[in-house]
């Protein structure tokens, strides 16, 4: 039987214009006047440029009903992949071979128009699929209670929120049952009940249905429980694809240089330094020193290990970090300040150790970043709650909390005082 998808020496490439520095008029003149037929060539190529190689030479096949997982570094060329497959941009070499029909999720209302009704997007979607009236029809109801929309239907999409887009694109796109079902990080932008839906329903296509999905996440326990074959892309290039997905996760994980498993932080070459607060090391540690490997299991201890240089004693200092997720919802604080003041860690001048134990009883299953934070009280921030420079990488993996500290009706973010102490 032939593959659902064959991707053959497929590149894409762009071409990037370089910036120019700040010309005066007068310098335009007398480069026309001077230098006419160089100035003509330059402004038909619209300024100089250079090539981009966003793909390079990939190739693998994907057979129906398989789960394709998709995975990288940023930068690694998935979304430009992915563009390309759902015929969106066209490659600049090789070739893509489709038996299917395709829907596409790559982003926040995708094939939707703004000032049509969830409604009419329905339909309007569902003819983009190639599907007919009747199917959809037949489809309608299912699709707008798998979305959670039914009370702002006859709305125009323009007014629904992110979350809202998102649910209601993702059903139409999964209930439709395109040959092949594309979908990108955009599911993340959901809550966790309807990311825990969508793939349960993802997993029924493919494996009930015999139909093919291929999916983008940073959510490496997503890839690894829904996905049958996995292809890690590094810089454009396919660095390895196979069946063996967990041994493909691990070489992912275990490379060190990606940006999203940064365990540790180094001050190299005085890359942050502040007068009153510089920091040395920063890390997620397993209480002993040694570093975690992720992705780690909510039962494990994990520590945020904190190593800083204090030129002078200010009884003000605070530090601590802030948790986010992957679409940079700040979910937790955790400072010395939490406490009474007399409980704060003592501080020496000159260099200090100091520890904290994440809470992961109230972490759900996922990716996350650890922020260091710091300032004086009430007065200013070295870094800024947000913002900060300094960042790690957490991924957790062993199911949902019991009692998830974010899911609650009051918005806001959430302080859990956890002990600071000065090793």
């Amino acid at each position: 039987m032939e593959p659902i998808i064959e991707v053959k020496n497929l590149g894409k490439k762009y071409s990037i214009g370089e910036r120019e520095r700040y010309t005066a008029l007068r310098d335009i003149l007398a480069n026309i006047i001077k230098h006419p037929l160089s100035w003509l060539s330059n402004k038909a190529r619209g300024g100089p440029q250079h090539d981009f190689f966003a793909l390079t030479d990939v190739s693998f096949n994907v057979e129906k009903g398989d789960v394709l997982g998709v995975i990288g570094g940023n930068g690694a060329g998935k979304s430009t992949l992915l563009k390309i497959l759902s015929q969106i941009t066209p490659p600049s070499n090789g070739s893509v071979t489709l038996r299917g029909t395709v829907g596409s999720l790559l982003e926040v209302g995708t094939g939707f128009h703004p000032e049509l009704t969830g409604r009419e997007n329905i339909y309007l979607n569902g003819a983009i699929l190639g599907m007919r009236k009747k199917e959809i029809q037949n489809k309608f109801d299912q699709i707008v209670a798998f979305s959670g929309v039914e009370q702002f239907l006859d709305t125009p999409v323009k007014r629904y929120s992110s979350g809202m887009y998102v649910r209601l694109a993702f059903s139409v796109a999964a209930h439709l049952e395109p040959d092949i079902l594309i979908v990108d990080e955009v599911l993340a932008v959901g809550d966790t009940d309807f990311q825990k839906k969508s793939l349960g329903k993802m997993e029924e296509i493919s494996h009930d249905k015999g139909r093919t999905v291929l999916f983008v996440s940073h959510n490496l326990d997503s890839i690894r429980k829904l996905c049958n074959k996995v292809v890690l892309l590094e810089k454009g290039k396919v660095k390895r694809v196979g069946t063996n997905v967990d041994e493909i996760i691990d070489e992912y994980i275990g490379a060190g240089g990606s940006r999203d498993h940064v365990v540790e932080w180094k001050n190299q070459n005085e890359e942050y330094k502040h007068p009153k607060f510089t920091p040395i090391t920063f890390s997620l540690t397993d209480g002993s020193g040694k570093l975690i490997a992720n992705p780690i299991d909510r039962k494990q201890d994990v520590f945020v290990d904190l190593s800083v240089h204090l030129e002078e004693i200010d009884a003000d200092l605070i530090f601590g970090y802030i948790l986010t997720d992957e679409q940079g919802n700040q979910l937790m604080w955790s400072l010395q300040s939490d406490t009474k003041k007399e409980e704060w860690p003592t501080v020496v001048k000159g260099k200090n150790n100091f520890r904290t134990k994440l809470p992961l009883h109230v972490i759900n299953e996922g990716s996350y970043k650890v922020e260091l934070i710091a300032g004086l009280y009430y007065r200013e921030w070295f870094l800024r709650p947000g913002s900060s420079r300094i960042a790690l990488d957490l991924h957790v993996s062993g199911g949902l909390s019991e009692s998830p500290f974010w899911v609650s009706k009051r918005p806001g973010v959430v302080a859990v005082v956890v002990p600071w102490k000065n090793k």
